[in-house]
């Protein structure tokens, strides 16, 4: 008798984070269903930060590819390793454990380090967009309207506005002062889910939606004038043709890699915001389920490239060759057919 006592004693205590009123309520899963998640965050941290580390070296290392886009594909490309490097293991730790262990700081710290990463992408997807609308549909002045120093300024703005937007609501008093009736209390001791509540859930939609609303527009214009740029083909030069082409395809590319990241973020930012209506009713497997595809994307946008971007192709083969030790190799024109 004593022996089931102690038993559902043990049982009882671990269903919740810590033995404390308030606290949490825990998943507790088996070890081998464990491992296997530990197993499968790591492979996808492996793939997101590998995957985006090779999109930085190359554009950093061929001379050719010092261009406004992928200065900003570049920067994209730290984002997502950031991501990958810095708060995906800790991601992994809260989803398995279902609870969070490591304190107040870290808590504040990842939160910031997932928000910031998370908007900077979206930022650095809608300047893209931007970018690729003048190219195709400006092709004449976008060689001076669109300059390195343009897409500097476009980085700059794509990770400060998302470094003091979170924070704002994260390091200062404001919200809690000003906007209490607005947030809910932390609803258990153990979990780190400090920006979830209804004024979050509400302004975080049209920080996602609108930058969607500004790509898709410019993604349709710019299909359109693809297609009749296609039909006049016959009368253009033939070395704007090639340009004409090969920035047609660049703007296909990153047009799929914006539908993957509509893809992977919509089911997460619409059940925020539908959550912050129905007092948070998702159930935690479900929250998880969502951000981890929402992280999924991070790691699409460099396997995406190498179904498309033939240069891309080329450099990850002189990367994994001998021929990326001669002096000769940063110069190679990586476009040439």
């Amino acid at each position: 008798m004593s022996a089931v006592l102690n038993q559902g004693a043990e049982e009882h205590s671990a269903a919740f984070c810590y033995q404390m009123n308030g606290s949490c309520p825990r998943t507790v899963h088996p070890l081998g269903i464990r491992l296997a998640i530990y197993l499968a965050g790591a492979v996808g941290m492996l793939i997101t930060v590998l995957g985006n580390l090779f999109v930085v070296f190359a554009v950093s290392y061929f001379k050719v590819l010092h261009t406004p886009t992928n200065f900003l594909l570049l920067s994209l490309a730290l984002a997502d390793m950031f991501l990958g490097l810095l708060v995906l293991p800790l991601s992994t730790i809260r989803s398995v454990e279902s609870c969070w262990f490591l304190g107040d700081f870290l808590c504040r710290l990842h939160t910031y380090l997932d928000t910031l990463f998370c908007l900077t992408s979206i930022f650095h997807l809608c300047f893209i967009s931007i970018d690729r609308h003048c190219a195709v549909c400006e092709p004449l002045v976008y060689p001076s309207k669109f300059t390195v120093r343009v897409a500097i300024r476009y980085i700059l703005a794509g990770w400060g506005i998302p470094a003091a937007y979170t924070a704002f609501f994260l390091y200062t008093d404001v919200v809690d002062d000003g906007l209490s009736q607005w947030l809910e209390e932390m609803p258990c001791v153990g979990s780190c889910q400090l920006l979830f509540n209804k004024f979050w859930g509400w302004l975080n939609f049209p920080m996602f939606f609108f930058p969607c609303l500004i790509m898709i527009s410019l993604y349709v214009k710019i299909f359109v004038v693809a297609i009749r740029q296609a039909q006049q083909i016959s009368t253009l030069s033939k070395n704007l043709a090639r340009t004409a082409k090969r920035e047609r395809k660049a703007a296909k590319t990153l047009g799929i890699a914006v539908g993957i990241y509509l893809l992977c973020w919509l089911p997460f930012t619409i059940d925020t915001l539908v959550d912050s209506l129905l007092n948070f009713i998702t159930p935690p497997l479900v929250f998880d389920i969502f951000i981890w595809f929402a992280y999924f994307n991070s790691a699409c946008n460099p396997i995406i490239y190498v179904f498309s971007y033939r240069w891309f192709r080329k450099a990850l083969k002189l990367c994994l060759s001998r021929e990326i030790f001669s002096p000769r190799t940063p110069t190679i024109d990586l476009y040439q057919e």
